[in-house]
C-alpha cells in the first residue's frame, strides 16, 4: 500500500491553522461542554485517487487544552484527569482506512486502544499560492475510562458530573510536502 500511495498520492504536513481537535463532553446530565486543543502536529499521506488516508500519525500536546475555562483547563490538566505534568501528549496512528471508517490505534495517558472513527473526505485542491491541499474528518466518540481517565462525582439528583462518552471531532487540512 505504501508503494502504492507513493505513486498516485501525496504525503502532507497538518496545517495547524486551519485545523481543529476538539471534543464535547455532557455536564452535569443538562448541557454539553466543549473544547479543544490548540498545539497538535501531525502527518498524513493520502491516495488522489480513492480519496483514503493510507497514513495518519497524530500528535497532541495535552497542556494546550482550552475549555473557555481557566479553572476547568486547569482540572482537566491536573493528576485527577489527564495528568498532561506526566503524560504530556495524546498520540492517535492510523492503521488503515476502509470506506467511511478510519482505523488507529490512540493513546491517552499510558493506555493505548484500537479506535474505530467516521471518516470522511473533504478533497484535494491546488490553492492560490500553488500549493496542494488535502481536507478531511474524523468524528467518533471513546468512553475516558478506558484510558483512566475516571474522576468523577456522583450528582444528588442522580448521575454523574461529567458523562463518560467523549465525543471527537477532528478536522485537519494538510499542506503537501512533495
Amino acid at each position: 500500500m505504501l508503494g502504492f500511495s507513493s505513486l498516485f498520492g501525496a504525503s502532507y504536513n497538518v496545517d495547524v491553522s486551519h485545523t481543529n481537535v476538539a471534543f464535547k463532553v455532557k455536564h452535569m446530565m443538562v448541557s454539553t461542554v466543549g473544547g479543544e486543543f490548540e498545539e497538535f502536529s501531525g502527518t498524513f499521506e493520502l491516495d488522489d485517487k480513492s480519496g483514503l488516508l493510507t497514513k495518519l500519525q497524530g500528535e497532541i500536546e495535552v497542556d494546550s487544552i482550552n475549555t473557555n475555562i481557566e479553572d476547568r483547563d486547569a482540572h482537566l490538566k491536573s493528576s485527577e484527569i489527564l495528568d498532561a505534568e506526566k503524560y504530556p501528549k495524546i498520540t492517535f496512528v492510523l492503521e488503515k482506512t476502509k470506506g467511511d471508517k478510519a482505523y488507529g490505534k490512540l493513546t491517552i495517558k499510558d493506555v493505548t486502544k484500537d479506535v474505530v472513527l467516521d471518516y470522511e473526505f473533504g478533497g484535494t485542491i491546488v490553492d492560490p499560492m500553488g500549493k496542494k491541499r488535502a481536507g478531511f474528518t474524523l468524528t467518533g466518540s471513546i468512553d475516558r475510562r478506558d484510558y483512566n481517565v475516571k474522576w468523577n462525582r456522583i450528582l444528588e439528583a442522580g448521575g454523574v458530573a461529567v458523562s463518560e462518552k467523549v465525543k471527537l471531532e477532528i478536522s485537519v487540512e494538510g499542506i503537501a510536502t512533495k
